[in-house]
Parts: structure tokens; C-alpha cells; sequence
């Protein structure tokens, strides 16, 4: 009963520092490399992209295929009311879509979402 017991304690424990290596919205910092995941829906709902027409009228082709899996550096982190809200730039130097330097995302909501992690 007692290496019944242990063993069931040791097997929470694992699975616990397993899950501590997720993206948590308290531990993203200036410097910090992330990477963009799978839209929620058709489109990013909580990476802050402007509209389509906005970024075909500034010679950008909007191909958010080739936005997932993108490794992306946090320049700046804004606390505000209700939301955290950092500002990303590509780990490569690139711009996004070819037309935009700097994205906003919506931390919190970007982690829940698995848009980000």
C-alpha cells in the first residue's frame, strides 16, 4: 500500500514539472523568443494584424500560411487595464507580410488560444 501510494505522488509530481515549461503571460519579458502557432479561427483573432485591404495597399501579400511556426522577439511589453499587450518583431529581421515591422498581440488571450507559445 505504501508503494502504491508513492508511486501515485511520484507520477502527480512529473506531470507537474512537465507542465511547468509552458508559456505563462508573467514570464514573457523584452528579449524573450516566442512562437506564433495556429490560428484559432480562420484568421489570428488575438495577434493584432491589421485588415487585408491595409496591408495590400501598403505592397504586402497577406499569406498567413507562412506566419505559423514564425519564432518572433518581444521588443516591448505594455500593461494595461484589463490586458497585457507586447509588441513583436521577426527573430529574422524580415517584416511582416513584407509591409509591417511590428505586430501587437494580446498575451493572455493569445496563450489560452494556442495562438502563441
Amino acid at each position: 500500500m505504501k508503494k502504491l501510494i508513492f508511486l501515485a505522488c511520484l507520477s502527480i509530481g512529473i506531470l507537474q514539472a512537465q507542465d511547468s515549461n509552458k508559456l505563462n503571460s508573467e514570464t514573457v519579458t523584452v528579449g524573450d523568443i516566442i512562437t506564433i502557432g495556429a490560428p484559432s479561427r480562420n484568421t489570428y483573432r488575438h495577434i493584432l494584424f491589421p485588415k487585408t485591404n491595409f496591408i495590400i495597399k501598403r505592397g504586402g501579400n497577406p499569406n498567413y500560411k507562412k506566419i505559423k511556426g514564425l519564432q518572433v522577439t518581444v521588443t516591448e511589453r505594455e500593461e494595461k487595464k484589463s490586458k497585457t499587450v507586447i509588441t513583436v518583431k521577426r527573430k529574422d529581421g524580415k517584416k511582416f507580410f513584407n509591409s509591417l515591422n511590428t505586430v501587437n498581440i494580446d498575451l493572455e488571450e493569445a496563450i489560452k488560444t494556442k495562438e502563441i507559445y
